[in-house]
């Protein structure tokens, strides 16, 4: 007995002994082979620090590896470790399995030139060279299971685009995919590499018919990879914005639209543009619940889709307008983008997508229990006429409950402030099966006709410094005819004087208004709209008899109007100084009525006036813009040195058409850099210091002048001059408003008795309540 222990012991050592030689000597074995024949096998270089190989266990384990990309010495894939459990017993069984498979800090790199990624000869290496299946060869027995990644980072790249963009922190773990099973599972969760948020999730995949279900958890998730994609579809812009979303869905990866989604995705702090600083569109969020979204099955059933605080700012040039210069003229730049179908452009793909999935919105039972805006911001910038128009929609609010395709009438309100004045309000009612049946009540209020200048200036060269606008309609569309009445009201209409410039067209706006303005200094008009919505016809006959009827009958009420338009100047004169663009000298009638002013305060002890300067900035520091860029260019071209520019110049450069050919190329010709506007050229040609410079002296000049006929009268103490305020006016031109302190001159208490009076006189009596609720004549 002690002799077979004996040998027993010894046969164990050995086998112990042998055991130990084979692991010591087939790892570095095993690193020299792989590293040898990496390139016969794999078409790939691979290298690693050092191999640990346990036949008897089935462990592997490479340290530190790396593969190259495929004929190059840059690094495909690399990480700290890749550890290999193989279950050696069921070799016996003809079945390979790979009980334990662990990714280590792997770090990818994976690129894309047009639509072929760095990765195709692996897959065209390992894909089965047989064309036809045979239906009796024994599947092989693969089995891999227990896969994980522990703290990934995987770069991608697009070379042509560019496209540079990772994801970090990626940690991957799946049960695995038995040669018997058709089904693969797996979690995921990955950081943005470009900003912050993370995504979490986990997926099944059937690899026989390829259907899949998918749950994803995404927060605050940084979006900024959409902006290098943009730049294939834009000559320039900026983007941002972060998403959240939990997410359920189901399909099948080889039918886009056989898909059902549902659960909630929210796109935040929402921003596109020109630069960081100048959005086109922006939003704070924009929040979506989808109770179950199924394309195919024409379902499209919304909780709630609600977008907080959108802005979007159209600008439109002499040549194109801000979107065009961004998409191209018509959108060229992303149709030429869209239509190579070689390049991949993850916007283009998006786009598709949803358009994908609303293809069949209308034609299915659609619901959305509500929609709605909530604090928008809607700009209109037109700098292609003689001088920049804006207007906004600010805020906008649009609300609908309960769309629903089942429900005979869908209720859409809008309600929104018009900047600088005036409101809009809107009442909606459609039939959510037959979009051509819907009724519409409307209307607009409190708008200045003022607010228009800038384009009544262009075709006509008289600007309006009074006036407001209201216009309301009802509505009644069936089967796409059109029966609706729609009503025009113009109050105190009236023509400053004309603006002489080459540039503009010219009508006679003091006499046209003469032959249109009814008795009461009001344009009121209902102008009925029929036919279809294709081809509207518009009914202009109420404004033909009116017409008519004025020639007529306005004559012998002639002293009546007279007598209304003295008395309201009269007023104005007693209450406000307006001011001209650029006006530094105050008119005769300007001066009379100060004059009065004085007299005034020298009779009454206790009498004093307070002046509140109301200064139209930006339009007065436009037009100084105009002047000193043209100033500068009329020197250049006469070779006049400044100080022997006389008033015959003066005229001939105020005069000048801001879009003067020559002018124009000059500017261009001297301005570094480029802009879209006459404006912006002006800007660098001249610079902001000297136009805040003259405009300090206009307004420093106007109150000179102003005080100056008080203070020769010894009354300069009775005038309190205050901080000035920089405003939109309601009459479009800077002005002093004068508020009385104490005893009203006798002057216009008599006007404002005199004003009562032909208040309540026929005329005017019937739109009393009109002007009161659109605004004093003097706002």
């Amino acid at each position: 007995m002690h002799r077979i222990t004996k040998i027993v012991l010894i046969l164990l050592s050995v086998l112990i002994a042998l055991s130990i030689v084979v692991i010591i000597f087939i790892s570095p074995i095993t690193k020299y082979l792989v590293e040898k024949y990496d390139l016969k096998y794999t078409g790939r270089e691979i290298k690693m620090d050092w191999a640990y190989v346990n036949p008897f266990t089935g462990y592997v384990h490479l340290s530190n590896f790396k593969i190259y990309e495929l004929k190059s010495d840059s690094v495909f894939l690399s990480g700290d470790g890749l550890s290999i459990n193989f279950a050696m017993l069921k070799l016996f069984n003809k079945t390979y399995e790979v009980s334990a498979l662990t990714l280590d800090k792997p770090r990818g790199h994976f690129s894309q030139v047009k639509r072929e990624l760095n990765f195709k000869d692996i897959i065209e290496k390992f894909s089965s060279k047989d064309t036809i299946v045979d239906s009796l060869k024994v599947p092989l027995h693969l089995n891999i299971l227990n896969f994980k990644i522990n703290n990934g980072e995987f770069h991608y790249t697009d070379k042509l685009l560019p496209i540079n963009y990772f994801i970090k922190n990626v940690n991957i773990e799946s049960t695995g995919k038995r040669w018997d099973v058709d089904t693969v599972d797996a979690k995921f969760a990955f950081q943005s590499g470009i900003g912050n948020g993370d995504i979490k999730g986990d997926f099944t995949l059937n690899t026989k018919n390829n259907d899949y279900r998918l749950a994803v958890v995404v927060n605050k998730f940084d979006l900024q990879i959409v902006e290098q994609y943009l730049k294939d579809v834009t000559n320039y812009g900026t983007f941002t914005a972060t998403l959240d979303a939990n997410m359920k869905s189901t399909g099948n990866l080889k039918h886009r639209e056989n898909v059902s989604n549902s659960g909630h995705l929210t796109i935040n702090d929402f921003h596109f543009g020109k630069t960081r600083e100048e959005d086109y569109i922006s939003f704070d969020k924009l929040a979506i619940a989808i109770d179950e979204l199924t394309p195919k099955n024409f379902v499209y059933h919304y909780d709630s889709v609600v977008l907080y605080h959108p802005y979007f700012k159209y600008e439109k040039y002499d040549h194109l307008d801000n979107l065009q210069n961004m998409f191209g003229k018509k959108g060229s730049k992303f149709a030429a983008a869209k239509a190579d179908k070689t390049q991949f452009n993850l916007v283009i793909e998006v786009a598709n997508y949803i358009k994908m999935l609303g293809r069949n919105l209308f034609k299915s039972n659609y619901k959305v229990n509500k929609l709605a805006i909530y604090g928008g911001n809607i700009k209109y910038n037109d700098f292609s006429v003689s001088e920049k128009f804006s207007v906004a929609l600010n805020p906008l609010n649009i609300v609908a409950d309960s769309i629903d395709k089942k429900k005979n009438r869908v209720k859409v309100f809008l309600d929104a402030g018009i900047k600088p004045y005036g409101t809009a309000r809107a009442n909606l009612s459609i039939n959510p099966k037959d979009s051509s049946q819907f009724d519409l009540v409307y209307n607009f209020q409190k708008i200045p006709v003022a607010m228009l200048n800038p384009i009544i200036i262009t075709y006509t060269s008289f600007p309006l410094d009074r006036g407001t606008i209201e216009m309301n309609g009802n509505w009644h569309v069936r089967n796409g005819t059109i029966n609706s009445d729609n009503h025009l009201l113009l109050i105190d209409t009236r023509a400053s004087e004309k603006v002489k410039n080459k540039g503009r067209k010219w009508l006679p706006i003091p006499l046209i208004l003469a032959f249109i303005r009814e008795r009461g200094n009001v344009m009121d008009y209902t102008i009925p709209i029929t036919g279809n919505l294709k081809n509207p016809k518009f009914h202009l006959r109420d404004v033909i008899f009116d017409l008519i009827k004025n020639i007529f009958v306005k004559p012998p009420t002639t002293p009546y109007g007279i007598e209304v338009k003295n008395v309201e100047t009269k007023i104005e004169k007693l209450l406000t100084i307006k001011w001209e663009m650029r006006q530094t000298m105050l008119s005769k009638t300007q001066k009379k009525f100060i004059e009065k002013m004085v007299t005034f305060l020298k009779k009454n002890s206790d009498a004093s006036i307070s002046v509140y300067p109301q200064q139209y900035a930006a339009k007065e520091k436009e037009y100084i813009l105009f002047f000193e860029a043209k100033k500068k260019y009329f020197l250049a071209a006469h070779n006049i040195a400044s100080k022997t520019l006389n008033e015959k110049d003066s005229i001939t450069i105020e005069r000048m058409s801001i879009k003067d050919a020559a002018f124009v190329a000059y500017l261009k010709q001297h301005i570094k850099g480029t802009s879209n506007t006459i404006q912006g050229q002006c800007a660098k040609f001249v610079g902001s210091d000297i136009i805040e410079s003259k405009y300090k002296s206009l307004n420093k000049a106007r109150t000179d002048v102003f005080m100056s006929y008080f203070a020769k009268d010894d009354v300069a103490k009775k005038v309190k001059m205050n901080t000035a305020q920089e405003v939109v006016p309601y009459n479009g031109f800077s002005y002093y408003k004068i508020d009385y302190k104490g005893e009203l001159p006798n002057s216009l208490m008599r006007a404002y008795r005199k004003m009562n009076d032909l208040d309540n006189k026929a005329p005017r009596k019937q739109f009393e309540k009109k002007r009161e609720k659109n605004g004093h004549l003097f706002k």
